[in-house]
């Protein structure tokens, strides 16, 4: 299945993130290796790993390449990529999907990008802070369309702003979207549950799982929290 796919059937919708550093510059992996965060992943049943390759987190693409030969999970390159022969590297490297930042991006680039993405075989994984960067954007039905609840012009460092991601939720589910993710400063489990509930069909969470002791409890704690908001 497409990454797409394979997060629109999962039981738990978390795309869990290998990062090495926090906007802040802290080490994330401690003594770990790359290869024990993601079995631990797979172990705690994640249907999609997200490998951040940007400088701004101590990545490089030889980070995707590691993730990528240990893995069979679909795994997302988040990086600023705005050429299409960084997406024809990237799955190369074995990469399912791919970052395309609508504010950096002229729209016709990417649009350019979204459709070269799809003919590669990779999902666009269009992160977006407005609404207007909606428009327009080619086979919507095929994207995952995540808001980022984080400003990039501050390299991520704000605490960040959840409502973003209420708040135009409705927009993007009305353009047609069938993966609407939240993304960022989504920091405990209560506020992962809520973020479901309110419609999301999946989230990506990084630091706050890089840095629990207790990833299961994180997870069960979630789960718990979705059943009790629905019951």
């Amino acid at each position: 299945m497409t990454f797409i796919d394979t997060l629109l059937a999962a039981r738990r919708p978390l795309i869990m993130e290998v990062k090495l550093r926090d906007p802040h510059g802290n080490d994330l992996l401690g003594e770990r290796t790359v290869t024990d965060l993601v079995t631990r992943y797979e172990q705690a049943g994640a249907p999609c790993l997200s490998v951040v390759t940007g400088r701004w987190f101590g990545g490089t693409t030889r980070l995707l390449r590691e993730v990528t030969a240990t893995t069979t999970l679909p795994v997302l390159q988040k990086d600023f990529l705005t050429r299409p022969a960084q997406l024809e590297a990237a799955h190369a490297m074995g990469a399912s999907a791919v970052l395309l930042t609508a504010a950096l991006l002229p729209a016709t680039s990417l649009n350019r990008l979204v459709t070269c993405a799809l003919t590669l075989g990779l999902t666009p994984f269009v992160e977006i802070t407005d609404e207007h960067e909606l428009d327009h954007l080619p086979d919507i039905d095929r994207c995952v369309v995540a808001v980022n609840n984080k400003d990039i012009r501050t390299r991520e460092r704000d605490p960040g702003d959840l409502r973003r991601s209420l708040r135009l939720l409705p927009a993007v589910r009305a353009a047609g979207c069938r993966a609407p993710v939240s993304a960022s400063a989504i920091t405990d489990p209560h506020t992962a549950a809520r973020l479901l509930d309110a419609g999301y069909a999946a989230l990506l969470v990084g630091t706050a799982l890089m840095r629990t002791d207790d990833l299961d409890t994180w997870l069960t704690t979630l789960d718990t929290a979705r059943t009790g908001a629905l019951a």
